[in-house]
């Protein structure tokens, strides 16, 4: 359906369909794209999000019926419990995905993989001077040489690797292509550049690519898959994931409803649909599904989607009756982008507050009824009534108790709340630096 959709339309000379010229068609991008969901991974750092087991089987599952290759179950050496999960998880069966967990650069962590049954292993590592000096506090040659034999040793276990590179998107592009030429010939099957603070914008990602690919040699360029790794930090996570994939990158990491620690990464709904209606590129997703698969992660990330959120918001396919009802109803397309039977969802019509009373008479008539100007009073005014007689004070009071029900749901502390606690308990004050301490939030209005 994807495929005709747009044609016939274009063959009938009813629209100009600009993605399809040649010209604007990407030398280098692949036929088909495979979706990496880091949802259990990523999206749980979201900090009021938990997630049960039962929760995370019933997603996985629901995912590998929608066609996502690959999923991050998560990182066993975290704790005992995520290690519990990821073992759970990794024994259940799925038809269609591959299961993937995270790892540092470590043996223990590796060890804690595969002691897990994870048969893929996903070894993230930074290699720019921000990270090696204020966070790793190694030196460059130290940072490759244990990424190089964590890669090796993870193989020696019997597991496939990939290599995420973190904040590689402010890492040289010299350093880029030494990092991945060590970790492929070390032994990693697919490489990642990661843009963990979500700082590119798309044109700078397709030159980032570009260059990186072009730099490694073609031994490994032709056998090694390139993923791609986008926060939204700038609200450009879609734009660059688009943009590798314009470079060949056939991996993508996305995560339901763009879930994820600060503004997320690349939301999974955005990435499929746009490869798939405007670059007509294959990514193995059952689009009926999107919607079902949203609405369940939605209920358990327990996280409002926006209602305006492309693809999977509320509204997005809800129209006001107005005069152009009639045409409403005999072509979506002419309101709408894309039939929203594609990703299971309908087109909503709604009588509101701004509908012409003249409009609504016709629409009576149309079925026979005739209303006196009475009546049509009435009625207009059961059509007014619940936003005019709504207290919208109390609405607000409500919908500020909301935000701070799911601030309560948070599993954690402020450093504030921490060191509070760790007073508490011990009977001794903490003697924090002005960096330690954490800044006051201000106070919601």
């Amino acid at each position: 359906m994807r495929k005709t959709i747009f044609k016939k339309l274009e063959a009938q000379g009813l629209i100009a369909n600009y993605n399809r010229l040649r010209k604007n068609l990407p030398p280098k991008l692949p036929e088909r794209v495979f979706i990496w969901d880091e949802s259990f991974r990523e999206g749980i750092k979201a900090p009021t999000v938990f997630l049960t087991y039962v929760e995370q089987v019933k997603l996985a599952k629901l995912m590998d019926e929608s066609g996502i290759a690959v999923i991050n179950v998560g990182f066993p050496a975290l704790s005992e419990e995520e290690r519990r999960n990821v073992k759970r998880i990794v024994n259940e069966t799925f038809q269609k995905t591959t299961l993937t967990a995270s790892s540092e650069p470590t043996k223990n962590s590796v060890d804690a993989c595969v002691e897990c049954g994870v048969k893929e292993i996903t070894i993230e590592a930074p290699f720019n001077q921000l990270n090696l000096q204020y966070k790793l506090k190694i030196t460059k040659e130290q940072a490759l040489q244990k990424i190089v034999e964590s890669i090796e040793y993870a193989r020696k276990r019997g597991a496939k690797v990939n290599f995420v590179l973190t904040d590689a998107t402010r890492t040289p592009i010299e350093d880029v292509i030494q990092i991945f030429d060590q970790a492929a010939s070390a032994g990693a099957s697919r490489l990642c550049i990661a843009d963990s603070a979500g700082f590119l914008r798309p044109l700078s990602m397709r030159y980032l690519v570009s260059h990186v690919r072009d730099g490694l040699p073609d031994t490994i360029r032709k056998k090694i898959a390139m993923s791609i790794h986008c926060h939204n930090d700038f609200g450009l996570a879609t734009a660059n994931a688009l943009a590798a994939v314009e470079e060949g990158i056939t991996y993508v990491h996305t995560c339901i409803s763009g879930f994820g620690e600060r503004a997320g990464i690349a939301p999974f709904e955005e990435v499929v649909i746009a490869l798939e209606l405007l670059y007509n590129v294959d990514t193995g997703i059952d689009l009926g599904k999107i919607y079902r698969l949203s609405q369940s992660a939605e209920k358990a990330f327990a996280m409002p989607i926006q209602l305006n959120k492309p693809v999977i918001g509320e509204n997005i396919f809800t129209h006001q009756v107005e005069e152009r009802l009639q045409e409403t109803m005999s072509n979506p397309l002419l309101f709408d982008p894309y039939p929203p039977e594609i990703v299971g969802r309908q087109t909503q019509l709604f009588i509101g507050r701004n509908t012409q009373q003249t409009l609504i008479q016709q629409l009576l008539e149309k079925v026979g009824i005739r209303a006196s100007p009475r009546q049509m009073d009435e009625l207009f005014r059961y059509i007014k009534g619940p936003q005019e007689r709504m207290d919208k004070g109390e609405a607000q009071i409500t919908f500020y108790q909301v935000k701070k029900l799911l601030k309560e749901l948070q599993k954690g502390y402020t450093m504030e709340e921490f060191w509070r606690l760790v007073e508490q308990i011990t009977h001794q004050k903490p003697k924090l630096t002005e960096t330690e301490k954490e800044p006051k939030q201000p106070e919601t209005p």
